[in-house]
């Protein structure tokens, strides 16, 4: 199965995120949890102390292995885009309140991890997006930017830089890796982080990266920071920046109108309005797009952390064959709309909780595909 990973521009991405194993989020992995009070991983280390280090290692080396890349490759899936935290690279990273007394909380040995995964995508033909998932003074204030209802990084140059910092190491050790398609930024910056304060950190991140990684090689993802794209119109595009890949998410659970929808109404929304919205970005935005993320769920109680209900969904007063057809109906209108892009990444390859949000349980259930190439 060893092939040369095809590195181009334009290369059409059909991948998963590999959610849950180097950043936690406690939804998908509650077990971990269990017993703690923490919400996140900042929360978990400085809980556990000295003992998240085995913890953390045994979930390192068992949540995603060397088999999961093969079964993969199998069906045809030719990209992951694994999220890594602000601390991937060691205890180097600002102090921030959250955690406690222990000046650097985080467990020591990710990166060890992440090229295990270089390996194993280059012996199995995957591409690697690099997405910088969590950053120093958490850029969102969700569970999976690292510290769970707390949004400051925007508000510190040392964050700021701590961020650049580590990319520009990711692009340097990464840079000869013929699996490395691209590094993103930063995910999912919150809407309220001002839209000039992230086109300059994009930019800085941008020249950063380009030190060490080529455009004919290695993209530079922005994502969206939760606004139309319209913000970003003559952003991104030459002669200032080259290869760069505009990424957006798109979930139907989290709005309260989309909550209490039915299936119609989001296979209606994910074939017309998004449909929309991927042609006035092709068109308009003048830049490849990507949906970085995507799933089936339609149940926020599943997910959310920090939700009031009610928690309806499309699909709770379904039998077991409507919600089968219901589930296929939603993957095919999403793929058929997201096919447009350069890209997509389901998320994400693995949860404990529910199947919806696990790509290899949609796929064991017919929901989607079972072969993508």
């Amino acid at each position: 199965m060893t092939q040369k990973v095809e590195q181009a521009r334009g290369k059409k991405l059909r991948g998963v995120n590999l959610g849950g194993w180097l950043v936690l989020e406690k939804w998908m992995t509650p077990s971990i949890f269990e017993g703690l009070n923490a919400t996140d991983e900042t929360t978990f280390c400085a809980e556990l102390g000295d003992k998240a280090d085995s913890i953390l290692k045994a979930h390192w080396n068992s949540f995603i292995t060397k088999d999961d890349f093969i079964w993969l490759a199998e069906r045809g899936i030719n990209a992951v885009r694994i999220p890594v935290g602000h601390w991937i690279l060691g205890a180097d990273y600002p102090y921030h309140r959250s955690y406690g007394e222990t000046q650097y909380p985080f467990v020591v040995g990710g990166i060890e991890i992440l090229d295990k995964a270089f390996d194993w995508a280059e012996e199995f033909g995957l591409n690697i997006v690099v997405d910088l998932h969590a950053a120093a003074g958490c850029q969102n204030g969700f569970d999976n930017g690292g510290i769970k209802d707390v949004c400051e990084w925007h508000t510190q140059e040392a964050y700021l830089e701590h961020s650049l910092s580590v990319l520009e190491r990711l692009a340097q050790r990464y840079c000869n890796r013929t699996a490395l398609h691209a590094i993103e930024v930063l995910n999912e910056p919150r809407w309220d982080v001002p839209t000039n304060y992230l086109k300059n950190y994009n930019t800085l991140a941008y020249q950063r990266i380009r030190k060490h990684c080529s455009s004919d090689k290695v993209a530079v993802i922005f994502h969206d920071g939760f606004r139309t794209y319209q913000e970003y119109l003559g952003f991104g595009g030459e002669p200032e920046f080259e290869n760069v890949i505009f990424d957006i998410h798109r979930y139907q659970c989290f709005d309260r109108t989309d909550i209490d929808s039915d299936i119609y109404t989001h296979i209606h929304k994910a074939s017309g309005e998004w449909k929309q919205e991927a042609d006035g970005i092709i068109t308009e935005l003048q830049l490849p797009a990507m949906v970085g993320e995507w799933s089936l769920g339609l149940d926020l109680k599943v997910v959310s952390l920090w939700a009031e209900g009610p928690f309806n969904h499309a699909l709770e007063t379904m039998d077991d064959f409507q919600m089968n057809v219901a589930y296929r109906g939603y993957a095919a209108a999403q793929l058929a709309t997201f096919e447009k892009y350069q890209g997509w990444f389901f998320w994400s390859y693995k949860t404990e909780t529910t199947p919806a949000w696990c790509f290899r349980d949609c796929v064991n259930n017919g929901w989607l595909p079972s072969k993508f190439d």
